[in-house]
């Protein structure tokens, strides 16, 4: 009878595999396939996660993983103490913690014997399989694989009895060794069994989501989010599923990934809500962890009691350690804290504030965040303009290509109401590139809007105020009432036709205008019409004046925009849970940065001044999922504080 691949591989406790070598020159490689750009900046990993089974590149090449057995726990299970009960011999389990190291990020795990044998099962299968594969254009693909056939793959110890303290100390050397022996051989350390055993994956070592944090396999429960409409049946649903996920905890985070895909599900951000319990009264389910958040009640279950109790453990340590500035609410009952020491400038008009985010946009080298209440794909950021190069859209389009990701989300408007058409912008961006992505919000919500502005560059530098980037928001310190240009015809720019694209821009090597097209405009005078023609004036500007228009707009670095950008992603994680056309995978979820490396600033936009620096805001359950009305507490301090004067400028 022929032999299966399961009759090749022992099944006792002595895993012996010595007939199998490896050459002893292998080494580390980049993987076909595999962007080079990755490893230059590795937070844009996150969006491009595989599948765990797919053997993503996880460690960081050439350098080495180091593990230590520092201890054991023995202790007596369920089922043993039940043998107990009846009379019958039984032993004590044993759990042996390993310390791994891996560059600058150190973890801990904890694993039975019987890990190790199904982990040297696995990549004596694996190892196996990859000797027997039939096809030549397999052999191609598994050259690495099949290369790596002649080095000797180190064996386990057998099992048995726990024995005196001398050999529980020699066995744990043993895997020790055994363990690191692996580690060096990249056909092992790569392979999907190794690092679901190393619990890693590819968020483990990206140093801006900050410390390795705990991962695994995890059985999660469906439902439990605190938001009208995504309940069953009501807040305590009666009809729910459990799905197996692969869990990952940050420092101020968790989210969860399918197994199948490596799309990110979920992400659940830490704030003032923030707790963990563990129990079967708390969480309806047998060895279940509930951790519960302004925005949801997440309840995992896991293999053990002892695992419970671990996972809750760490997670609490997370984020009463490194995340603690959002479990709890600060000055004003803000969701962030006042940080000193922060570069910070502010503008007046929009002159300035335009041509510092242009500035701040060529620097981007991961991530744009945009939101506004109105925002013109077609606005010009520096003035006046001699070519496209500093119109927005074509910025966002560029940094695209070069592999940046664009998020923008636009408050979607009473089209009765408003004329913004915000349904153009969206269309607009969206086909400039695939890294561009624009959702809208709200959907019902007819007496309240978003209002903010903000543009956040790579979670280090952001931008917020009055300012939208928009048509008519432009100005400078002469406040024009007029803007014909040169006197002659041909210093105006000719209006493409009306069929042609948003990207064609009129010859504008010889242009002198400030406002082109819509940009010129009085509110007063004409609403805004026809926004996909953003370069055919709407308004006679030979007789009717133009509106002027002053705001104000600030810049900051470092840790508060790191606030800004966790308010975003708050929002637009929000955005994509609530409305059910964003929940496929064509809009990812957002994962904010670690606090950790809020100070490496990669660039800094000049004429700030160092101030202590607090984010606060105006949110409600509708627009975040969390309500916080920061801004007015702040506000009937300052009156309430008032010695002399007060100034109000609206």
């Amino acid at each position: 009878m022929a032999a299966t691949p399961e009759s090749l591989f022992p099944t006792g406790g002595d895993l012996d595999s010595s007939q199998l070598h490896m050459e002893p020159d292998e080494v580390d490689t980049l993987k076909e396939g595999e962007d080079p750009a990755d490893r230059m900046h590795p937070f844009l990993a996150i969006y491009n996660l595989q599948p765990l089974k797919m053997h993503p590149l996880v460690f960081a090449p050439g350098v080495p993983v180091i593990a230590q057995v520092v201890g054991t726990e023995r202790y007596t299970s369920g089922s043993k103490v039940a043998g107990l009960a009846s009379g019958r011999r039984v032993g004590t389990c044993t759990l042996y913690s390993v310390r791994l190291t891996h560059g600058d990020f150190t973890w801990t795990t904890k694993k039975k014997f019987r890990h190790f044998q199904e982990l040297h099962r696995d990549l004596l299968r694996h190892k196996v399989l990859m000797s027997l594969l039939p096809l030549a254009r397999f052999a191609v693909a598994y050259a690495p694989a099949q290369e790596a056939a002649n080095r000797e793959m180190p064996s386990l110890p057998r099992a048995g009895p726990e024995g005196s303290a001398r050999h529980a100390s020699s066995k744990q050397k043993y895997l020790e060794n055994y363990l690191n022996r692996l580690l060096t051989m990249s056909f092992y350390r790569n392979y999907h069994a190794m690092t679901e055993f190393l619990e890693v994956s590819q968020l483990s070592f990206i140093p801006d989501l900050g410390c390795k944090g705990l991962e695994g396999v995890i059985r999660k429960r469906s439902g439990g989010h605190r938001v009208p409409g995504l309940t069953c049946c009501g807040r305590d649903q009666v009809c729910y599923r459990w799905s197996k996920r692969w869990l990952v905890v940050k420092d101020s985070f968790l989210m969860y990934m399918c197994l199948e895909t490596g799309a990110i599900s979920f992400v659940q951000l830490f704030d003032p809500g923030f707790e963990v319990q563990v129990g079967k009264r708390s969480t309806e389910a047998r060895y279940g962890v509930r951790i519960d958040t302004s925005h949801r009640s997440l309840i995992l279950k896991c293999s053990s009691y002892r695992q419970a109790r671990w996972w809750a453990q760490e997670i609490t340590e997370l984020a009463q350690g490194p995340g603690k500035d959002f479990i709890q609410l600060h000055r004003h009952d803000s969701y962030a804290p006042p940080r000193p020491g922060t570069l910070a400038r502010w503008f007046v008009n929009g002159a300035g504030y335009f041509a510092a985010v242009a500035d701040a946009i060529l620097q981007a080298q991961e991530e744009i965040f945009i939101t506004d209440w109105w925002l013109s794909p077609e606005v010009y950021l520096k003035r006046p303009a001699h070519s496209d190069d500093w119109r927005l859209d074509i910025m966002l389009k560029r940094k695209a290509e070069e592999g940046v990701r664009v998020s923008i989300l636009l408050f979607k408007e009473v089209e009765l109401a408003l004329g913004i058409n915000s349904g153009y912008s969206k269309r607009a961006l969206m086909l400039l590139h695939p890294n561009i992505k624009v959702m809208r919000h709200p959907d019902q919500v007819t007496l309240w809007a978003h209002h903010e502005k903000l543009l956040v560059v790579d979670q280090v530098v952001a931008f917020l105020g009055g300012l939208d980037l928009a048509y008519g928001r432009w100005d400078d310190l002469h406040y024009r009432l007029t803007d014909l240009g040169n006197s002659s015809e041909s210093a105006t720019p000719q209006p493409p036709t009306l069929c042609s694209d948003s990207l064609d821009t009129p010859d504008l090597s010889h242009n002198q205008l400030f406002w082109l097209g819509k940009d010129y405009s009085n509110l007063i005078t004409k609403d805004w019409v026809h926004l996909d023609r953003p370069f055919e004036d709407f308004i006679d500007r030979e007789t009717t004046p133009r509106m002027p228009w002053r705001d104000i707009g600030v810049v900051i670095h470092g840790l508060p925009a790191r606030d800004l950008a966790r308010h975003f992603i708050q929002r637009w994680n929000f955005t994509k849970t609530t409305k059910a056309k964003y929940k496929i995978p064509l809009y990812p979820y957002l994962l904010p940065k670690s606090n950790s490396t809020a100070n490496q600033l990669p660039f800094v936009l000049p004429g700030g001044q160092c101030a202590t620096v607090q984010v606060l805001r105006s949110v409600d359950r509708w627009s975040a999922g969390t309500s916080e009305n920061s801004i007015l507490n702040a506000y009937l301090h300052t009156i309430r504080e008032s010695q002399h004067f007060l100034y109000i400028e609206v």
